[in-house]
């Protein structure tokens, strides 16, 4: 019981007012839908861009597979994901395959008629942001609306203007304000101008504050990095296709934010093209950075290059000091260090205590990964998911470097230290600790300092501070061979490369799994070793 208020402690105090004050008003109000007469539409001043981003989820028939997961609506019972999924409707968008017009009317009517009230899942506000979208996108793309459809669009606008998401902010605010300024756009007269007005007045407030300088989202999940970066390529195409003055004059410091986005979502891309995984990440969610950066293109934002960078041994850093990554790279290396904070101190939902982890790919092939992310909600596996021990990182004594707890919710937190950063003619240091295992009676420091030199990665962990026990993990992707020698371990990739691992402990290979994607589970080994008198290192030669 104790426990659990001190977890409900740590964790509200870090909430903003606002946050809990719309959360008390949400319980006490409850807001209807208003029906609606007529729906005035905008003439647009040029053809939406419709740009192929995700891939197709509608299977016909009426199913549809999300979270891969094949169901109907009837069919998949206690899975709000993928409800939340169903009602998005981002297959309407989807030109390859393409789902014909009159499918795509009916699937629309039907969802009309089955959710005429404002229950469940279909109505809260972040999946009536993206379904908003996403008829307004179609709608736009030469497919003419009926009445019902607009009237009904009309009203879920209506009712998601009335129910703004102040108590979770965040992604979902940024998505409540795309999908009023997409209808403020779309529609005409009073009603549209109120909310084309109040989703820029959120914008202009939520991009700066959610954009950091260096170009990364706030959340520091370089999945959601990607999805608000679609929003915003999907922004300045709206500005494109509406000439409107509120959006033209806004259009020039979008591109700029748009050109950090990219800039940073490339070096958190591994070689494969996908995203890193660090704190909720996953693959087949999110537009992939290619996508992105065609998307960039043809809507002639031009894209800022990266300056040339001095080399150290064929080593290129990169440090985005306002989010806290370091991505370091070469022809044959691709390495991503986590100095972050877990997130924002007031919405850290989507963070893991992942604290001085990182991953690596080599030779184009992934090696270190973190374990990913499965599934939402508040199972166990969720939890596990998030543990310290699922990252290639260390944790003290079986706890976690943050509080993770339930499914999106963070305590007490691991703050790190400004990491230092030192280039010489034997490579590149980076050095970095972080605080959130001094909550342990013996109030330990955990440092980490990476060594990249020539064809060689130096990993050195210390432990300042009293504790049991302690592990470095390792966790290696499923495609790479494990075979272990006396003290030394050889990780061969697919295309025959061998990497060669040895550490100043007994390295233990255990089973484990990874999470790729949501709804699948690969079987996968780690590395384990023991942090002893409070040192251990760990060397890779390849």
């Amino acid at each position: 019981m104790l426990n659990n208020a001190l977890l409900y402690l740590n964790t509200v105090k870090h909430l903003k007012l606002k946050q809990i004050m719309f959360r008390l008003y949400y319980s006490i109000i409850k807001i209807k839908v208003k029906t609606f007469q007529e729906a005035p539409l905008r003439k647009m001043s040029s053809d939406w861009l419709s740009p192929q981003l995700l891939q197709q989820s509608y299977c016909g028939n009426n199913e549809f597979i999300f979270l891969n997961r094949k169901g109907s609506e009837d069919s998949i019972k206690n899975n709000k994901l993928w409800k939340y999924n169903l009602h998005y409707f981002d297959f309407l968008n989807v030109h390859e395959p393409k789902v014909p017009f009159e499918e795509c009317e009916r699937l629309i009517e039907s969802w009309i008629v089955k959710n005429k009230h404002s229950k469940g899942d279909a109505w809260e506000p972040y999946p009536t942001s993206l379904r908003v979208v996403n008829w307004i996108k179609w709608f736009s793309s030469g497919n003419s609306p009926s009445k019902e459809s607009l009237l009904s669009l009309f009203s879920q606008v209506d009712y998601l203007n009335r129910h703004i998401e102040y108590h979770l902010l965040g992604n979902h605010l940024f998505a409540n304000a795309k999908a009023l300024i997409f209808s403020g756009s779309y529609f005409s007269g009073s009603n549209a101008s109120r909310w084309l007005d109040t989703g820029l007045e959120i914008l202009d407030k939520e991009i700066p504050e959610q954009i950091l300088d260096d170009g990364a989202n706030f959340e520091l999940s370089p999945m959601y990095h990607h999805i608000i970066l679609a929003d915003m390529l999907d922004l300045v195409n709206l500005a494109q296709t509406y000439d409107l003055a509120a959006l033209t004059k806004r259009v020039d410091s979008w591109k700029i934010v748009i050109s950090r986005m990219l800039t940073y979502g490339n070096k958190m891309t591994h070689p494969d093209g996908d995203v890193s995984f660090f704190n909720d990440s996953a693959l087949g969610i999110a537009p992939r950075y290619a996508d992105l950066h065609r998307y960039a293109s043809e809507l002639g934002i031009e894209i800022i290059q990266d300056s040339p960078r001095e080399s150290i041994n064929g080593l290129e850093l990169r440090f985005f000091k306002d989010s806290g990554y370091i991505a370091i790279e070469s022809d044959s290396t691709k390495a991503i260090l986590d100095v972050a904070k877990v997130g924002p101190d007031y919405i850290p939902g989507h963070a893991h205590a992942d604290t001085l982890s990182f991953e690596l790919s080599l030779f184009g092939q992934r090696i270190f990964v973190n374990s990913g992310t499965g599934e939402y909600g508040a199972s166990e596996e969720r939890l596990r998911q998030r543990k310290t021990a699922a990252h290639n990182t260390v944790d003290v004594d079986d706890l976690d470097s943050s509080e993770v707890w339930s499914g999106f919710r963070v305590a007490r937190r691991a703050y790190p230290s400004k990491p230092t950063i030192t280039q010489n003619t034997d490579g590149i240091n980076v050095s970095c600790s972080h605080d959130g295992f001094t909550r342990l009676p013996g109030k330990v420091v955990h440092n980490r300092t990476w060594h990249f030199g020539q064809n060689k990665i130096l990993i050195k962990d210390t432990l300042e501070g009293r504790y049991q026990k302690a592990f470095a993990h390792y966790h290696i992707h499923p495609d790479v061979e494990v075979s272990k020698e006396g003290s030394q371990i050889s990780l061969i990739t697919p295309n025959g490369k061998v990497i060669s691992v040895e550490a100043s402990q007994q390295i233990e290979v255990l089973e484990t799994t990874w999470h790729p994607q949501f709804g699948i589970t690969v079987s996968n080994r780690k590395l384990l070793v023991p942090v002893v008198d409070g040192h251990v290192e760990v060397s890779i030669r390849f």
